[in-house]
């Protein structure tokens, strides 16, 4: 007789069987659907966050590195001594930034500047009668490729109120200037001042001369009290990198200003290699000069998603193992209740492959229609665990981010600290998409685990003869 005749004529000899078994895969293919759905839409956000937010690299000289190989020596009151050779060049980091792997890129020269007649230091409050302020009477110049790119224009802290800032087609020999440093000199934008380099070394080399190219205002209220003009938060002045290098103790060279180090945004971390590649073919020893990738950012974004990800594929594979365990023990129930059914087929010829492709056959057609209507349910049942889930580890990333932010408060000892990257939100919600990929897994689940749950137990009662089947007891 057709080993499926046989199946059909059990599965309706047995309706409560039939649908106890249907029940348990509806079960666990929803269960297994539902988590499948979550990995998959937490991956779509990973790859969008990717996309996005990218990942922060940053290049700089690592000093002991240097001592290590020899190639810098102790300059007594001086510091150390590096060879111009050695220092890392703002023409470097322009070279490294054309890499396809690099989406931006910024560097930063520092250096200071001394007052002149045509640009005088901004006080809010003048020194007391005695004060020695020679040690720190000089304007604090940084130097920038792309001022937007800097910590307090992208977290909003300042912002340019007349011109335009710094970028990477800003000519040379600019300067944006505080507002209270302009207002104080009644300077406005295309005017023309001069700065005193600062050697640091005793000397009074001749000024140099800068156009204003644009003003700007930062939200850092002056003190009410006398404080050194190089921390009163007027005297602050961003420079293009020529201009900050004319000024620096450092001498440029034909490679450019000295820096201290360069961040480069990429498409995503992965892309670090490529870049470190494009650094050592540039001659940049990766001792030396290492670079190391921030993405603070990707991870503020997906790190709940992914742990409620994480805690999704955890139950895709506990129930799968769980869900094999009780099909096999009601499949070898059924078989032991079968015995004489099975001992009698196989005493009339009845091959065994056919005999356990019968039992297949049942357990299949249960799978199949327990899959059927999985798909449907699953899709809600993942929205609605999947954004329950996640709602509870974005509370958590809150906390432990304000808790973080506390620390750091506590840390700098009342000064709050300024951010290197802008916080970034989580990814709060879930796009749950259904696809016939995701339906394919969980029909291959729920078909093995029924093939599984068959062969094993089946094997067992099968390997036995005719003889045997009917003459042994339970």
């Amino acid at each position: 007789m057709n080993l499926f005749k046989r199946a059909w004529w059990r599965l309706t000899a047995t309706p409560g069987k039939a649908l106890m078994l249907t029940g348990l895969f509806f079960v666990i293919c929803a269960l297994v659907l539902s988590g499948f759905l979550i990995r998959s839409a937490a991956d779509r956000a990973a790859a969008d966050a990717k996309r996005t937010v990218g990942a922060v690299a940053t290049l700089s000289l690592d000093i002991n590195a240097l001592m290590a190989a020899g190639q810098a020596e102790s300059g007594g009151a001086n510091g150390l001594r590096i060879d111009a050779s050695d220092r890392l060049r703002s023409g470097q980091a322009d070279r490294l930034g054309a890499s396809p792997a690099v989406t931006g890129f910024s560097y930063k020269v520092e250096s200071a500047g001394q007052p002149t007649d045509r640009l005088k230091l901004y006080r809010a409050v003048e020194p007391p009668p005695a004060t020695d302020t020679e040690s720190g009477d000089f304007f604090r110049i940084d130097g920038v490729r792309d001022l937007a790119a800097t910590p307090s224009f992208r977290n909003g802290t300042s912002k340019i109120v007349a011109g335009k800032g710094i970028g990477p087609d800003t000519g040379s020999g600019v300067l944006v200037l505080e507002k209270r440093l302009a207002e104080a000199n009644k300077l406005k934008v295309g005017d023309k001042v001069t700065v005193r380099p600062f050697r640091g070394d005793g000397s009074t080399p001749e000024p140099e001369e800068f156009t204003v190219g644009g003003i700007y205002v930062n939200d850092t209220a002056s003190s009410s009290h006398y404080v050194p003009a190089l921390a009163e938060p007027g005297n602050v002045i961003h420079a293009s990198p020529d201009a900050a290098g004319a000024l620096s103790a450092i001498t440029p060279t034909d490679e450019g200003s000295d820096i201290q180090e360069a961040t480069f945004t990429l498409r995503s971390p992965e892309d670090l290699p490529e870049l470190r590649k494009a650094a050592e073919e540039l001659g940049l020893d990766p001792e030396i000069y290492p670079l190391a990738v921030n993405d603070k950012q990707y991870q503020q974004l997906v790190g709940p998603i992914t742990r409620t990800a994480g805690f999704a594929t955890l139950t895709v594979w506990l129930v799968s193992l769980a869900g094999l365990a009780v099909v096999s023990l009601i499949v070898a129930s059924a078989l032991r209740e079968r015995r004489q059914e099975l001992g009698i087929l196989l005493a009339m010829g009845e091959r065994k492959p056919r005999l356990l492709g019968q039992h297949l056959v049942e357990i299949a057609a249960c799978a199949l229609i327990a899959i059927g209507l999985a798909v449907p349910a699953s899709q809600a049942l993942a929205a609605t665990v999947g954004s329950g889930l996640l709602a509870g580890e974005v509370s958590e990333a809150k906390k432990d981010s304000s808790a973080e932010q506390q620390n750091d408060y506590a840390n700098s000892m009342g000064a709050a600290p300024e951010e290197e990257e802008p916080a970034a939100e989580p990814i709060d919600a879930l796009d749950v998409r259904l696809t016939a990929g995701d339906v394919g897994r969980v029909g291959a689940a729920g078909l093995g685990i029924a093939a599984a749950a068959t062969l094993v137990p089946g094997y067992r009662v099968l390997r036995l003869k005719p003889r045997q089947i009917l003459t042994k007891g339970d």
